[in-house]
Protein backbone atom coordinates (compact mmCIF):
# COMPACT_ATOMS: atom_id res chain seq x y z
CA UNK A 1 0.00 0.00 0.00
CA UNK A 2 1.45 3.35 -1.14
CA UNK A 3 1.41 6.30 1.49
CA UNK A 4 2.25 9.39 2.13
CA UNK A 5 2.69 11.55 5.16
CA UNK A 6 0.81 14.07 5.27
CA UNK A 7 -3.52 13.57 4.91
CA UNK A 8 -6.28 15.83 4.81
CA UNK A 9 -6.68 17.41 8.29
CA UNK A 10 -9.74 16.77 10.22
CA UNK A 11 -12.06 19.69 11.46
CA UNK A 12 -10.55 21.47 8.89
CA UNK A 13 -11.44 25.20 9.05
CA UNK A 14 -9.43 27.42 6.50
CA UNK A 15 -10.94 30.96 8.11
CA UNK A 16 -9.36 29.91 11.23
CA UNK A 17 -5.83 29.04 9.36
CA UNK A 18 -6.22 32.10 7.46
CA UNK A 19 -6.30 33.87 10.61
CA UNK A 20 -3.70 32.74 12.33
CA UNK A 21 -0.99 32.90 9.26
CA UNK A 22 -2.06 36.35 8.79
CA UNK A 23 -1.38 36.40 13.00
CA UNK A 24 1.76 34.83 12.28
CA UNK A 25 2.86 37.09 9.68
CA UNK A 26 1.85 40.22 10.77
CA UNK A 27 3.38 40.61 14.10
CA UNK A 28 6.58 42.30 14.14
CA UNK A 29 8.54 38.77 14.94
CA UNK A 30 7.14 36.12 11.98
CA UNK A 31 5.79 33.13 13.99
CA UNK A 32 7.65 30.51 12.58
CA UNK A 33 6.27 27.79 14.49
CA UNK A 34 2.81 28.95 13.85
CA UNK A 35 3.37 28.45 10.03
CA UNK A 36 5.21 25.23 10.36
CA UNK A 37 2.43 23.66 12.47
CA UNK A 38 -0.63 25.08 9.74
CA UNK A 39 1.27 24.53 6.43
CA UNK A 40 2.57 21.27 6.91
CA UNK A 41 -0.39 19.54 8.50
CA UNK A 42 -2.89 20.40 5.96
CA UNK A 43 -2.88 18.18 2.55
CA UNK A 44 -2.47 20.55 -0.51
CA UNK A 45 -6.27 21.07 -1.21
CA UNK A 46 -6.64 22.09 1.77
CA UNK A 47 -3.90 24.78 1.80
CA UNK A 48 -4.90 26.17 -1.58
CA UNK A 49 -8.29 27.00 0.39
CA UNK A 50 -6.26 28.53 3.31
CA UNK A 51 -4.91 30.81 0.76
CA UNK A 52 -8.36 31.77 -0.58
CA UNK A 53 -9.62 32.41 2.60
CA UNK A 54 -6.42 34.36 3.23
CA UNK A 55 -7.04 36.82 0.06
CA UNK A 56 -10.72 36.87 0.90
CA UNK A 57 -9.14 38.31 4.85
CA UNK A 58 -6.19 40.19 3.94
CA UNK A 59 -6.66 41.27 0.12
CA UNK A 60 -3.05 40.12 0.10
CA UNK A 61 -1.50 36.69 -1.78
CA UNK A 62 -0.25 34.57 0.78
CA UNK A 63 3.02 32.95 -1.45
CA UNK A 64 3.54 36.99 -1.86
CA UNK A 65 3.42 37.38 2.55
CA UNK A 66 5.69 33.87 2.87
CA UNK A 67 8.62 35.36 0.16
CA UNK A 68 8.56 38.72 1.78
CA UNK A 69 8.90 37.35 5.36
CA UNK A 70 10.80 34.35 5.51
CA UNK A 71 14.54 33.64 4.20
CA UNK A 72 16.42 30.73 2.76
CA UNK A 73 15.53 27.45 2.98
CA UNK A 74 12.58 27.38 5.17
CA UNK A 75 11.55 30.09 2.87
CA UNK A 76 11.48 27.40 0.05
CA UNK A 77 9.82 24.79 2.04
CA UNK A 78 6.93 26.54 3.15
CA UNK A 79 6.44 28.57 -0.33
CA UNK A 80 6.92 25.24 -1.99
CA UNK A 81 4.00 23.69 -0.09
CA UNK A 82 1.91 26.14 -1.31
CA UNK A 83 1.82 25.46 -4.69
CA UNK A 84 -0.56 22.91 -6.40
CA UNK A 85 1.56 19.39 -7.17
CA UNK A 86 1.47 20.08 -10.90
CA UNK A 87 2.61 24.12 -10.72
CA UNK A 88 5.24 22.54 -8.32
CA UNK A 89 6.99 20.16 -11.07
CA UNK A 90 6.56 23.14 -13.53
CA UNK A 91 7.80 25.49 -11.20
CA UNK A 92 11.18 23.24 -10.32
CA UNK A 93 11.71 22.23 -14.08
CA UNK A 94 11.02 26.25 -14.94
CA UNK A 95 14.35 27.01 -12.70
CA UNK A 96 16.30 23.64 -13.41
CA UNK A 97 15.83 25.03 -17.23
CA UNK A 98 16.33 28.30 -16.73
CA UNK A 99 19.17 29.16 -14.05
CA UNK A 100 22.41 30.28 -14.15
CA UNK A 101 23.45 26.19 -14.97
CA UNK A 102 21.23 23.44 -16.35
CA UNK A 103 19.96 21.37 -13.19
CA UNK A 104 19.96 18.10 -14.55
CA UNK A 105 19.39 16.29 -11.85
CA UNK A 106 15.62 17.53 -10.99
CA UNK A 107 14.99 17.01 -14.80
CA UNK A 108 15.55 13.42 -14.05
CA UNK A 109 13.93 13.33 -10.77
CA UNK A 110 10.98 14.78 -12.15
CA UNK A 111 10.73 13.73 -15.83
CA UNK A 112 11.79 9.61 -14.90
CA UNK A 113 9.30 9.23 -12.59
CA UNK A 114 5.96 11.04 -13.34
CA UNK A 115 2.82 9.40 -14.91
CA UNK A 116 1.41 10.50 -17.85
CA UNK A 117 -0.98 12.12 -16.43
CA UNK A 118 1.29 13.94 -14.05
CA UNK A 119 3.33 15.09 -17.33
CA UNK A 120 0.02 16.56 -19.15
CA UNK A 121 -0.76 18.52 -15.95
CA UNK A 122 2.63 19.81 -15.38
CA UNK A 123 2.82 20.81 -18.55
CA UNK A 124 -0.37 22.08 -18.63
CA UNK A 125 1.14 24.17 -15.62
CA UNK A 126 4.51 25.14 -17.05
CA UNK A 127 2.56 27.02 -19.88
CA UNK A 128 0.17 28.69 -17.61
CA UNK A 129 2.94 29.49 -15.44
CA UNK A 130 5.84 30.68 -17.76
CA UNK A 131 3.97 31.02 -20.87
CA UNK A 132 6.63 28.93 -22.60
CA UNK A 133 6.71 24.79 -23.53
CA UNK A 134 8.30 23.09 -21.56
CA UNK A 135 9.10 20.24 -24.96
CA UNK A 136 11.11 23.82 -26.39
CA UNK A 137 12.69 24.42 -23.65
CA UNK A 138 14.12 21.26 -22.54
CA UNK A 139 14.82 21.44 -26.27
CA UNK A 140 17.18 24.18 -26.27
CA UNK A 141 18.44 23.65 -23.08
CA UNK A 142 19.46 20.13 -23.30
CA UNK A 143 20.86 18.05 -25.73
CA UNK A 144 22.44 15.07 -27.44
CA UNK A 145 20.46 11.28 -25.99
CA UNK A 146 19.67 13.08 -22.88
CA UNK A 147 17.86 15.38 -24.35
CA UNK A 148 16.03 13.02 -26.46
CA UNK A 149 15.09 10.86 -24.00
CA UNK A 150 14.14 14.03 -21.69
CA UNK A 151 12.11 15.00 -24.45
CA UNK A 152 10.29 11.69 -25.09
CA UNK A 153 9.11 11.02 -21.32
CA UNK A 154 7.89 14.29 -21.63
CA UNK A 155 5.47 13.62 -24.14
CA UNK A 156 3.89 11.57 -21.57
CA UNK A 157 3.04 8.83 -24.39
CA UNK A 158 4.33 5.39 -22.04
CA UNK A 159 1.44 2.66 -22.59
CA UNK A 160 -0.60 2.24 -19.29
CA UNK A 161 -1.46 -1.46 -17.81
CA UNK A 162 -0.81 -2.87 -21.01
CA UNK A 163 1.80 -6.10 -21.00
CA UNK A 164 2.55 -8.55 -24.06
CA UNK A 165 4.80 -11.28 -22.58
CA UNK A 166 5.64 -12.50 -26.32
CA UNK A 167 7.67 -9.47 -27.13
CA UNK A 168 9.56 -8.88 -24.09
CA UNK A 169 12.43 -11.43 -24.71
CA UNK A 170 12.50 -9.76 -28.07
CA UNK A 171 12.92 -6.40 -26.19
CA UNK A 172 15.10 -7.61 -23.70
CA UNK A 173 17.29 -8.45 -26.96
CA UNK A 174 17.26 -5.22 -28.55
CA UNK A 175 18.71 -3.69 -24.94
CA UNK A 176 21.14 -5.75 -24.98
CA UNK A 177 22.04 -5.14 -28.10
CA UNK A 178 22.38 -1.62 -27.65
CA UNK A 179 24.62 -2.10 -24.80
CA UNK A 180 26.98 -3.66 -26.93
CA UNK A 181 26.75 -1.84 -29.82
CA UNK A 182 26.50 1.99 -28.56
CA UNK A 183 25.42 3.23 -31.99
CA UNK A 184 23.14 6.40 -31.90
CA UNK A 185 20.25 4.18 -33.36
CA UNK A 186 20.87 1.65 -30.71
CA UNK A 187 20.44 4.66 -28.19
CA UNK A 188 17.22 5.71 -29.86
CA UNK A 189 15.99 2.09 -29.71
CA UNK A 190 17.20 1.86 -26.11
CA UNK A 191 15.03 5.05 -25.08
CA UNK A 192 12.18 4.31 -27.10
CA UNK A 193 11.57 1.00 -25.23
CA UNK A 194 12.49 2.55 -21.67
CA UNK A 195 10.22 5.42 -21.98
CA UNK A 196 7.14 4.19 -24.17
CA UNK A 197 6.65 0.68 -22.74
CA UNK A 198 4.50 0.00 -19.65
CA UNK A 199 5.82 -0.35 -16.35
CA UNK A 200 4.05 -4.23 -16.24
CA UNK A 201 5.69 -5.06 -19.69
CA UNK A 202 9.46 -3.25 -18.38
CA UNK A 203 9.24 -6.10 -15.39
CA UNK A 204 8.97 -8.72 -18.09
CA UNK A 205 11.82 -7.18 -20.16
CA UNK A 206 14.42 -6.69 -17.57
CA UNK A 207 13.77 -10.72 -16.01
CA UNK A 208 14.62 -11.52 -19.69
CA UNK A 209 17.31 -9.30 -20.34
CA UNK A 210 18.41 -11.00 -16.84
CA UNK A 211 18.07 -14.46 -18.70
CA UNK A 212 19.75 -12.88 -21.66
CA UNK A 213 23.01 -11.49 -21.02
CA UNK A 214 23.30 -12.84 -17.08
CA UNK A 215 23.34 -9.53 -16.41
CA UNK A 216 21.09 -6.86 -14.11
CA UNK A 217 20.05 -4.45 -16.97
CA UNK A 218 21.10 -1.26 -14.44
CA UNK A 219 24.70 -3.04 -13.96
CA UNK A 220 24.56 -3.22 -17.67
CA UNK A 221 23.34 0.63 -18.82
CA UNK A 222 26.31 1.93 -16.29
CA UNK A 223 29.06 -0.53 -17.78
CA UNK A 224 27.93 0.80 -21.57
CA UNK A 225 26.97 4.66 -21.08
CA UNK A 226 28.16 7.42 -19.22
CA UNK A 227 27.28 11.07 -18.20
CA UNK A 228 23.79 12.20 -17.99
CA UNK A 229 22.35 10.26 -20.54
CA UNK A 230 23.13 6.53 -18.41
CA UNK A 231 21.98 8.03 -15.24
CA UNK A 232 18.46 9.24 -16.79
CA UNK A 233 18.54 5.91 -17.94
CA UNK A 234 18.99 4.46 -14.50
CA UNK A 235 16.32 6.42 -13.15
CA UNK A 236 13.88 4.99 -15.55
CA UNK A 237 14.53 1.51 -14.70
CA UNK A 238 14.30 2.30 -10.98
CA UNK A 239 11.10 4.08 -11.05
CA UNK A 240 9.79 0.90 -12.95
CA UNK A 241 10.89 -1.31 -10.31
CA UNK A 242 9.80 0.63 -7.13
CA UNK A 243 9.39 4.41 -7.32
CA UNK A 244 10.04 4.39 -3.18
CA UNK A 245 13.49 2.96 -3.31
CA UNK A 246 14.33 5.51 -6.12
CA UNK A 247 13.60 8.28 -3.84
CA UNK A 248 15.16 6.43 -0.75
CA UNK A 249 18.36 6.58 -3.09
CA UNK A 250 17.98 10.48 -4.08
CA UNK A 251 17.46 11.55 -0.73
CA UNK A 252 20.07 9.50 0.53
CA UNK A 253 22.92 10.94 -1.86
CA UNK A 254 21.58 14.39 -1.53
CA UNK A 255 22.09 13.98 2.47
CA UNK A 256 25.38 11.92 2.29
CA UNK A 257 27.12 12.78 -1.04
CA UNK A 258 26.58 16.34 -1.69
CA UNK A 259 27.08 17.70 1.88
CA UNK A 260 22.69 18.35 2.12
CA UNK A 261 21.73 19.40 -1.37
CA UNK A 262 18.87 21.23 -0.19
CA UNK A 263 16.84 21.84 -2.92
CA UNK A 264 17.01 17.82 -3.88
CA UNK A 265 15.80 17.00 -0.23
CA UNK A 266 12.88 20.08 -0.07
CA UNK A 267 11.87 19.04 -4.14
CA UNK A 268 11.60 15.09 -3.03
CA UNK A 269 9.99 15.63 0.63
CA UNK A 270 7.46 17.94 -1.34
CA UNK A 271 6.66 16.16 -4.31
CA UNK A 272 6.53 12.71 -2.66
CA UNK A 273 4.40 13.87 1.21
CA UNK A 274 1.28 12.91 -0.13
CA UNK A 275 1.79 9.99 -2.19
CA UNK A 276 4.66 7.67 -0.63
CA UNK A 277 6.81 9.46 1.30
CA UNK A 278 5.63 6.93 3.95
CA UNK A 279 6.90 3.94 1.86
CA UNK A 280 10.41 6.17 1.40
CA UNK A 281 10.94 6.52 4.89
CA UNK A 282 10.91 2.34 5.33
CA UNK A 283 12.85 1.96 2.09
CA UNK A 284 15.45 4.33 3.80
CA UNK A 285 15.50 2.97 7.01
CA UNK A 286 15.93 -0.66 5.28
CA UNK A 287 18.69 -0.02 2.93
CA UNK A 288 20.77 2.43 5.03
CA UNK A 289 20.07 1.21 8.99
CA UNK A 290 19.82 5.36 9.61
CA UNK A 291 16.08 6.58 9.46
CA UNK A 292 15.24 9.51 6.85
CA UNK A 293 14.48 11.44 10.36
CA UNK A 294 17.41 10.76 12.00
CA UNK A 295 19.95 12.10 9.20
CA UNK A 296 17.68 15.26 8.56
CA UNK A 297 17.89 15.94 12.24
CA UNK A 298 22.02 15.34 11.91
CA UNK A 299 22.04 17.78 9.12
CA UNK A 300 19.50 20.54 9.24
CA UNK A 301 18.96 23.06 11.80
CA UNK A 302 16.59 25.57 12.91
CA UNK A 303 12.84 26.06 11.94
CA UNK A 304 14.11 24.43 8.42
CA UNK A 305 14.85 21.37 10.01
CA UNK A 306 11.45 21.30 12.09
CA UNK A 307 9.78 21.81 8.95
CA UNK A 308 11.34 18.75 6.97
CA UNK A 309 10.71 16.61 9.68
CA UNK A 310 6.92 18.15 10.29
CA UNK A 311 6.47 16.95 6.44
CA UNK A 312 8.66 13.52 6.50
CA UNK A 313 6.57 12.32 9.88
CA UNK A 314 3.46 11.27 9.30
CA UNK A 315 2.58 8.81 12.04
CA UNK A 316 4.59 5.97 11.94
CA UNK A 317 6.47 6.12 15.46
CA UNK A 318 10.17 4.60 13.61
CA UNK A 319 12.16 7.66 13.83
Amino acid sequence: QVQGTIFPAPNFNPIMDAQFLGGALQGISCEKDVLIDILTQRCNSQRLMIAEAYRDMYGRDLITDLKENLSHHFKEVMVGLMYPPASYDAHELWHALKGVDTEEKCLIDILASRSNMEIFQMKEAYLMQYNNDLQQDIDSETSGHFRDTLMNLAQGTRMEGYADPSTAAQDALILWEACQQKTGEHKNMLQMILCNKSYQQLWMVFQEFQNISGQDIVDAINECYDGYFQELLVAIVLCVRDKPSYFAYRLYNAIHDFGFHNKTIIRILIARSEIDLMNIRQRYKERYGKSLFHDIKHFASGHYESALLAICAGDAEDY
